[in-house]
Parts: structure tokens; sequence; C-alpha cells
């Protein structure tokens, strides 16, 4: 009798995008749980990214785990994450986000050793926990810092005590705390250590999910505690080291290292993962402007376009990176190979995976008219007529940079030679999966007004009142 965990969570997950995307395109202003938790058009955008990448990766998961027997056990603790990341999405509170952080996390590191017989994944698995209690564990230090100087934990109210008072050192140490603790999360230049040999060792479906769903959230919990506290409170005196030129170096190291990284790569999931750094540090690119315009009181309608651009940017790249990977992981499943030579040919033996990949690559290159085009010109707009400029010039410069790894996967799979040319069966859920994203990297490129605007409404929910 065939194991029916997948298709129950399948339908849960279609069940609650359809009624979180409901409420995020209308939504109810609120709080529930006393004021633990604020339904909101932040929260609603971050739920749609994450259901809809954990959808996926249910979705594709289904052949992979076909006939084993620890297969429900694998579904359960995916259906554990996706409520980690939706809780998370809404957090309003400092110790509710800290226990979604860790609902969320603690079912990946067992997902991340999974085919507990290969010792690669093991050691993915004690890596990935090891970091990730880390993270948690300065999180958690740095929730208790505010609580002790705010003597509150819910966020909006911490925010206000924390503006109140200027270069406090309790509440200073606190927001250097958050910085590295959601960068680790994040992926984010120099918290990025874990993120290649993680994601190489996991299940690649289980990659897919710890880069375009776990990474989201992340961030949407670095936008309602790091960038509100961040935009309202100097950490130092030095103007030097203000808020916006942090997140402008950090923007720059991270995509530059990431791309650098990953052209030297021979490992697929390695490539994209390096690849999937850089990407977070164009998202930075919008926290800066909006930094910078909170602390000098101009360049409003350039803060919005750099976060509208990171929002939009967080969707495309969870569609184009889930792509991606799970591109990756049907390869690794038929083929048994995982190395760049595999994919010599490809269009030829497995012509939807090629295409999905071309399709994918082209758009986390910014190659117009696909999606991520579109992201890439919000973000690099915001910066460009400011003091922020070079960081324009530097993300353009990485994209062309890019466009070489990308273009020579491409090369390969249409130009070059396969082993053989035998037909590879592709299998049906990841086909759908495919045209789903493919369908969605075209058409928000070339309408990509609705997703604007989906992005642009959830800007004034970021700041907690």
């Amino acid at each position: 009798m065939a194991d029916a965990s997948p298709y129950i969570l399948i339908t849960a997950l279609i069940a609650s995008l359809m009624l979180i995307g409901a409420n995020a395109l209308y939504p109810q202003q609120g709080s529930v749980f006393g004021s633990l938790l604020s339904y909101d058009r932040l929260g609603g955008f971050f739920g749609v990214v994450t259901l809809l990448v954990t959808l996926f990766v249910t979705v594709s998961s289904v052949v992979v785990t076909n006939e084993r027997p620890n297969a429900p056990l694998y579904y359960s603790l995916l259906s554990f994450t996706a409520l980690g990341m939706l809780i998370l999405s809404y957090a309003a509170d400092l110790l509710m986000l800290f226990i979604a952080w860790e609902l969320m996390s603690l079912p990946t590191y067992a997902l991340a050793g999974f085919e507990k017989r290969r010792a690669q994944s093991n050691e993915a698995a004690a890596k990935y926990a090891i970091i990730g209690a880390l993270s948690s564990a300065i999180i958690l230090y740095a929730i208790s810092l505010t609580y002790g100087f705010a003597g509150t934990t819910q966020i909006a109210p911490a925010v206000r005590a924390i503006a109140s008072q200027p270069f406090n050192p309790l509440a200073s140490t606190a927001i250097l705390l958050f910085v590295v603790g959601f960068g680790f999360k994040m992926s984010i230049v120099p918290f990025h250590m874990w993120a290649p040999d993680a994601y190489e060792g996991a299940p690649p479906t289980i990659s897919t999910l710890l880069a375009a769903a776990t990474k989201k959230a992340g961030f949407v919990a670095a936008i309602r505690v790091l960038l509100a506290v961040t935009t309202v409170y100097a950490v130092t005196q030095n103007p030097v080291f203000s808020t916006a030129n942090v997140f402008a170096v950090l923007a720059l190291v991270t995509m530059t290292l990431g791309n650098i990284a990953a052209l030297t790569q021979k490992s697929m999931t390695r490539l994209l993962a390096y690849s999937s750094i850089a990407q977070a540090g164009y998202i930075l690119i919008g926290f800066v402007m909006y930094a910078y315009s909170t602390g000098v009181g101009g360049y409003q309608q350039e803060a919005i376009i750099g976060m509208t651009g990171s929002l939009f940017h967080v969707l495309n790249h969870a569609v184009m990176k889930g792509a991606a990977f799970l591109v990756a992981s049907l390869v690794l499943f038929k083929l048994r190979r995982a190395d760049v030579q595999a994919y010599g040919g490809l269009a030829r033996r497995m012509p939807v995976s090629a295409f999905t990949l071309t399709v994918a690559f082209l758009a986390l290159a910014g190659v117009p008219p696909l999606s991520g085009f579109w992201s890439k010109v919000l973000l690099f707009l915001s910066v460009l007529n400011g003091p922020y400029s070079w960081l324009a010039v530097a993300g353009i410069l990485n994209s062309a940079f890019s466009m070489g790894f990308y273009a020579w996967i491409i090369k390969r799979m249409y130009m070059d030679e396969s082993e053989t040319t035998e037909k590879v069966n592709e299998s049906t859920g990841f086909v759908v999966v495919f045209a789903v994203a493919v369908a969605l990297i075209i058409g928000l490129g070339i309408f990509p007004g609705p997703a604007i605007a989906f992005a642009q409404n959830a800007i004034p929910t970021i700041f907690a009142r």
C-alpha cells in the first residue's frame, strides 16, 4: 500500500498557501495569542514564499522517498519545518521568534543527515547542527540582553526602548549579537562557512529547502528585528561604522566572495551553494538605502525601491534557486552523479531538466526579461543616485561575472557530448514542479507589476509600531 503521508502534506500545504495568500493580499491587520503573532503583509509575503518552496520540495520528494520505510518520518519533519517558518514569518515577540526558529531548525538538522548510511550526509548534519546551535545560542543571548535592557520581549516596545537610549553598551552588544546570529542563517559572509558543506551532504531535496526556504525565514527574522532596530539606533558614534555602511560592506563582500567561489567548484551542489551566498549579498543591497534613509531623513523613495527590490528578490531567488537545486536533485537521483561533468549533453538526455536549469541560471544572472532581472534593477536603482552608487556598479559587475559559470554549465548541457545518448525518464513530480517554476520565472519577468506591488505593500509593516 502506498504511503499517504506526502499527499496529506501536499494537501495541507496547498490549503495553507491559499489561505495565507488570500490574507496577504487582503490582510486583516491584527495580532493573536496575546500579541505574540502579528498577521500582516510582511508575514504573509514570507509565508507564501516559504510554503511555496516547501510544496516544491514535497512534490519532488515523492519519487525520491518512494518505498522507503522511514518516509513518514521524512514528511513529518518537513511539516514541522514548514510550521516553524510560518510562525517565524508572523512572530511579533522575541521569545516566540526564538521558539519558531528552533521549530524550523531542529527538524532540518535531522533532515540534513537523513541518508544516515552516507558518511558525507552525517558529516553535513553534524556541522549544520553545531553551527545552528551556536547561532541559536547567540540569538537567545541577544534576546536576554534585550529583555534586561527593555524589560519586554515584545519586538515593538523593545525597538522603542532601544531607540530612546542611543549608544547604550547593552543595546549595542545585543544588536551585534543579532547580526551574528541572523547572519549564520542568512549565510552572509563571514558567517557562510557551513552552507556549502551542509548543502552538499544533505539529500538534494533538503538542500533545496535550506537554500530557498529556511534561508528566507532567516531574512524575515532579520527584517523584523535587526533592520527595525538598526534603522532607529546607532551602534557607535563614529559615522564610518553606521548601519548602512555595515550593510553595504556585507553586501559587497558576500556577493563577490560567493560568485568567485562558485566559479571554481566542480560539484554542482557546491556551485549552487556559493551562488546562493552571492544572492544573499544582492538582497542586502536593499537594506543599505533603507537604513541610510532612516538615519539621514532623506532618500525615502530610494529606500522604498530598495526594500521592494529586496523582497521581490527573496521571492525570485526562492523560485530560481529552488528550481536549480531540484534539477541537481533529479540529476543525482537518476545519474548518480553530482559533478558538473555529468551535465555534458544533458539537454539530449533530460531536456526538461536542462531547459529548467537554463531558465533558472539566466534569471539568477539577471538576464531580461526573466524575473531576476527586475528585482536586480530595483536593487541597483535604489543605490544608484546616492552615496552608495559604487554598490550598484559592484552589483552589475558581479552579475556579469556570475554569467561566466552559469553560461559554462548551459554550454555543457547543450553543446558538449554526453557519455551516452540514452534518454532518462524525468519523474512526473519533478516535471510538474519544473513547469510551475519556469512559468513563474518567465511570468513574473513579463508581468512583474503584481509581484512588485505585493512586495511594496509589505514594506509599511516592516517597522513594529
